[in-house]
């Protein structure tokens, strides 16, 4: 593993739903900025052709006229973005795990959530320059697709957050390798334990749980592997 290796600023993807490096002034949440688009371009263009209907025969460049040069355009600029959107992942919360995130969570976790719950535009997939940067794409296929979020608190009072993928190009050993495991503790730190885990093996889902707290242990890794194991041959047999 890199040493003193840390997050670039590339994977602190800024707030106002694109994908930049630096940190814009403002954040659009909570609506689809490409439905308010389509929704004023189809308004002034309906506005403009009734009233173009009720002074039919007037000379010169009505307020009609006007409408049509800029409400189809408004219109056209909307369902571009539309098809660039990305639409906000869900994020469950466990009863008492928001407090516990709010305290305890790393700034990019954070910042991972923030930049999730929202539209995005332009993006190949949510947080895409952070499965690259981790080397979770398999070169000239499809990016892995950001599912959901999952916040829930440990038996010790620990934060255990949970990226769930769906992944039907890059393979489930990829994601475990030890060495781009221990990435994720990086990557994603300081101070978190990192695993990756099976959610749906028929819907390729996979899993990076996060636990604050510092890595995990050797002991808990090597129970966890031996648990998979057994887990794998049952299935097997």
């Amino acid at each position: 593993m890199e040493q003193g290796w840390s997050a670039p600023k590339s994977a602190m993807i800024g707030g106002a739903g694109v994908n930049n490096a630096g940190e814009p002034p403002f954040e659009i949440r909570g609506f689809s900025l490409g439905n308010v688009i389509v929704g004023a371009g189809v308004l002034i263009t309906i506005l403009s052709f009734a009233d173009y209907l009720s002074t039919a025969g007037g000379d010169g460049m009505t307020m009609s006229g006007l409408g049509f040069v800029y409400g189809i355009p408004i219109f056209l600029a909307g369902a571009a973005l539309k098809y660039a959107e990305i639409d906000p992942v869900s994020c469950y919360t466990a009863p008492g795990a928001k407090p516990v995130f709010e305290a305890k969570a790393t700034e990019i976790i954070k910042k991972n959530k923030q930049d999730v719950t929202r539209h995005r535009y332009g993006d190949e997939a949510h947080l895409d320059t952070t499965v690259k940067k981790l080397g979770l794409v398999v070169p000239g296929k499809a990016y892995p697709q950001l599912m959901e979020l999952r916040e829930e608190v440990t038996a010790d009072g620990e934060l255990a957050f949970t990226m769930v993928w769906q992944s039907f190009e890059t393979p489930y050993k990829m994601w475990a390798d030890e060495k781009r495991r221990k990435r994720y503790e990086t990557f994603f730190g300081p101070g978190v334990g990192a695993e990756v885990v099976k959610i749906d093996a028929e819907q390729r889902l996979v899993g990076i749980r996060l636990t604050t707290g510092g890595p995990l242990s050797d002991e808990y890794l090597a129970s966890k592997a031996e648990k998979e194991s057994v887990a794998e041959v049952a299935a097997s047999a």
